[in-house]
């Protein structure tokens, strides 16, 4: 959304975010105030904007459905199905990802008619301008204190650090800040006003360090970051793809 707010202003373009944490009744009265070109939203939103008729789909010229393979599964998919029923057969149909699984690409032959499709092939999906290290260690217990010594040896601008699991965030938290590195924690038994405002303080720059879940693997642009460590090594190979995606953006070198 804040891509295409700063693109709007250039493009005279009216837009409106639909998400939950604020109030539905904010969201019906915003989409009856002032038309809107472009809806932003998460799914479930976005649906419920759609059957109580709040949003009407009859002019929807595109369908823009971004980090598809994510939607498509994990809880999302029936959200999405109940969406398309409000979609036109004019409408133009988008579907995005880094990765795209076998699975994700059949259940598109449910919605989608002889769609045209652009893929990188497995073998060719490397992150240009990302350098790629591991550190092998004998024990969990370890772990800490080589990341301590990382930090201690290396001039970093911001980075994240992402673990598998809430606990060991919050955990790994507790330890950093015991040791005087200034550093935050976002996942998803935080509230979304506390999410927003750690993101807001890391894309201000004012916190260096933050660590994560996968709830930030996806979508988060923020130039400043160079460096990504894998506190954990996640169990899927998308999730590591994306994951490191957010070093190196717009074209710059990252590790």
């Amino acid at each position: 959304f804040n891509v295409l707010e700063s693109l709007s202003s250039y493009l005279d373009v009216k837009l409106i975010l639909l998400v939950g944490g604020g109030t539905r009744r904010e969201d019906i009265r915003a989409l009856e105030d002032t038309p809107r070109q472009i809806v932003v939203g998460t799914p479930g939103r976005v649906y419920d904007m759609l059957k109580n008729r709040s949003l009407s789909s009859k002019e929807l010229r595109m369908f823009v459905l971004d980090e598809a393979d994510e939607m498509l599964s994990r809880g999302f998919e029936d959200q999405i199905y109940e969406i398309f029923q409000y979609v036109p057969q004019t409408c133009q149909t988008v579907l995005m990802s880094a990765t795209m699984p076998p699975e994700a690409l059949k259940i598109t032959e449910d919605f989608m008619e002889n769609p045209i499709k652009i893929l990188v092939q497995n073998e060719e999906l490397t992150l240009e301008g990302i350098k790629q290290f591991y550190i092998s260690i004998e024990k969990e217990a370890w772990k800490l204190e080589t990341l301590v010594d990382i930090y201690s040896k290396l001039q970093v601008n911001q980075s994240i650090i992402y673990c598998n699991t809430k606990r060991t965030a919050d955990w790994l938290v507790d330890q950093l800040n015991s040791r005087d590195y200034s550093v935050k924690c976002i996942h998803s038994n935080m509230k979304s006003d506390e999410r927003k405002s750690v993101m807001k303080e890391f894309r201000d720059g004012e916190l260096r360090v933050i660590i994560a879940t996968d709830i930030i693997s996806r979508g988060i642009d923020v130039q400043q970051v160079s460096i990504v460590i894998n506190y954990d090594i996640p169990p899927l190979k998308d999730v590591y793809i994306h994951r490191i995606g957010r070093s190196g953006r717009f074209g710059r070198k990252g590790v």
